[in-house]
């Protein structure tokens, strides 16, 4: 199946996609596989777990559109997880999320992170990935900006992060 998803490869990561097993063992708390850095999984995680589990039960693994471990290449140490939040819809526009564990922040993981995410994403035909974070969590905030996404709106508990292609290859940011 050519939709299948290898490791993708950063400068400093690695992005694991996961399988259910992984998926599972995440949501039980078990380390069945890389080692995991302390905090490692948040609720934000075990969440994208869930959610990827959910969406592998209602209509089958998604991949490439499913979660990832984001590992250190260095040491191979899972220092949190990303993913998309199910397929394209209809208009070809994917959700995304992402969090690292507190030890790592701060250091671009992130960036690097959603970078490749979006990379692939737009290798894969998307139009547009949206994602948004919390009104305090300025870190996330910057990462969106950083990767190219903008603020198309907030409300009062979240800021909402748009970026999409146009067919002509150009960015409507």
């Amino acid at each position: 199946m050519d939709d299948l998803v290898t490791d993708l490869l950063t400068a400093r990561l690695l992005l694991h996609p996961m399988t259910v097993a992984e998926a599972e063992q995440v949501v039980a708390g078990e380390n069945g596989g890389a080692a995991w850095a302390p905090g490692y999984p948040d609720a934000g995680d075990l969440s994208g777990a869930r959610r990827f589990l959910n969406t592998c039960a209602e209509s089958g693994d998604p991949q490439p559109f499913g979660a990832y471990e984001i590992r250190r290449r260095e040491d191979g140490v899972v220092v949190g997880g990303l993913g998309f939040h199910g397929a394209p819809d209809r208009t070809g526009t994917v959700t995304i999320g992402y969090g690292l564990v507190p030890s790592v922040r701060g250091q671009g993981y992130a960036t690097e992170a959603v970078r490749a995410l979006l990379a692939l994403a737009r290798s894969r035909g998307v139009a547009a990935v949206e994602g948004d974070t919390d009104l305090g969590n300025v870190g996330s905030q910057r990462v969106m900006t950083a990767v190219g996404m903008r603020l198309v709106r907030e409300d009062e508990r979240l800021k909402y992060y748009r970026i999409g292609w146009d067919r002509s290859g150009g960015s409507d940011g």
